[in-house]
């Protein structure tokens, strides 16, 4: 068994089966072309290449170098693309020990009022990496973007030739725990604080974990003094995040800490629409909008409900229109509506639109007491099995008359009111999911 075998072998106990059977198994090893610090792999095709590359080559090299004590640049390649004239080049580069999506980008990372504070800051610190907002943190809730940003900074320093390392709490764990393991520490102190760039990903599950908590101390200061640019992301606040020493956490909050929010409709409805383009999936405006009324925060939903709908429409041969949208999407929507009250309804309405859910019942004409009065009349009308007398009754109206001209002036105002109209099925699928 040749050391290839060897790493491929030690790689399998470390990934699950089908990643395996998927895309290891199948990598041939150029022993004739490799050298003592560069090994070639062939894969099966070159759909997966990439893949292979951003998600598998730093742990081959790791494990090549656990097995051979050498450090050793991996070239992951069709057969037929390997010269002596690349190999060369990719000797010569300088190792980068990165896991970055080339997609994450600044470009195709769509700005709203939700993120524009966090993008504005990611953005200076790409242009001068270490001497601005050092360390920087961003926080904020799953699939909001914090990962896009964080690697968009990461692809700009790597383009620029810098040594970047990506990675998560989890992964930076395991690296430590092999090498404690194998007594080469000092590899891995080498391998993290002689780095341009450091980006870790969900340092919050860094909680309670004292002895990785005094590497990541020391690796901090380290990086910190020599001028490196450090970017780190969590789901909440470092004063928020329990069983963090304290000397952690006030570092962490030495540069900037920035936050990014769940998005706006407008923001949600940008976000498919640059998603349909870059996947070159087609459809209406109307689609558009009860996706993103349906999603609540979580922006990583959409390239998944996309990827739904257009392989839902390829097998099926069927367009995509809103009716087999609604279908192909009516698991991911919980429907509660049995245990729906008028309370419910207008509390939410009321929440939404800060207002009282008192001044909706209330007799208040002023323009956005009226506006919240007349989606909750309709969404009452629409989700639950109340009679108009009885929202009448509710409302404070005169009687079933007074809640029928109200309930064809919003059909009226639906009609004509693209906002309106998208704010009525926001409201409606917030309820129904929640």
């Amino acid at each position: 068994m040749n050391i290839a075998q060897e790493v491929l072998k030690a790689l399998k106990e470390e990934i699950t089966e089908v990643e395996y059977n998927r895309y290891i198994k199948h990598l041939t090893y150029d022993a004739k072309k490799s050298t003592s610090d560069l090994a070639i792999f062939y894969p099966q095709n070159a759909l997966v290449i990439n893949w292979i590359k951003n998600k598998y080559s730093q742990k081959i090299a790791h494990l090549f170098e656990v097995k051979s004590g050498s450090k050793v640049t991996v070239q992951i390649a069709l057969k037929n693309s390997v010269d002596k004239r690349k190999t060369k080049k990719i000797v010569e580069q300088k190792v980068s020990n990165s896991l970055l999506n080339p997609s994450h980008t600044f470009d195709n990372f769509m700005v709203g009022g939700s993120n524009q504070f966090a993008y504005a800051a990611v953005k200076s610190v790409s242009e001068n990496a270490g001497n601005v907002y050092n360390p920087l943190f961003i926080y904020g809730g799953v699939g909001l973007g914090k990962t896009h940003l964080m690697q968009a900074a990461g692809n700009v320093f790597q383009n620029e030739g810098k040594v970047v390392i990506y990675t998560t709490v989890e992964q930076f764990l395991n690296d430590f725990i092999r090498h404690v393991r194998n007594k080469t520490m000092e590899r891995f102190q080498e391998k993290y604080r002689k780095c341009d760039v450091l980006l870790i990903d969900d340092i919050q599950f860094l909680s309670n974990k004292e002895g990785i908590q005094e590497e990541f101390f020391h690796t901090f200061e380290a990086l910190k003094g020599s001028g490196k640019q450090i970017i780190l992301t969590a789901d909440k606040h470092p004063k928020k995040i329990a069983g963090l020493e304290k000397r952690l956490q006030s570092r962490f909050e030495w540069g900037l800490v920035a936050d990014i929010q769940p998005p706006e409709l407008e923001t949600k409805i940008a976000i498919i629409e640059k998603k349909c383009e870059i996947n070159k999936v087609v459809i209406t405006k109307d689609i558009v909008n009860y996706i993103a009324t349906v999603i609540d925060s979580n922006v990583r939903e959409i390239e998944g409900i996309l990827s739904k709908l257009h392989a839902y429409s390829q097998l099926m041969h069927i367009d995509i229109d809103l009716e087999f949208t609604k279908n192909v999407l009516k698991d991911q929507m919980k429907e509660n509506r049995e245990n729906l009250t008028m309370d419910i309804i207008t509390q939410v309405v009321a929440k939404d639109l800060n207002i009282k859910p008192s001044e909706i019942r209330s007799k208040g004409r002023s323009k956005n007491i009226v506006y919240a009065r007349r989606i909750s009349i309709y969404i009452c009308r629409e989700l639950t099995q109340n009679t108009m007398p009885q929202l009448a009754q509710y409302f404070g109206m005169k009687d079933h008359t007074a809640i029928s001209h109200t309930i064809k002036k919003i059909n009226e105002l639906i009609k004509d009111d693209e906002d309106f109209k998208v704010k009525i099925e926001e409201l409606s699928n917030k309820i129904t999911s929640s």
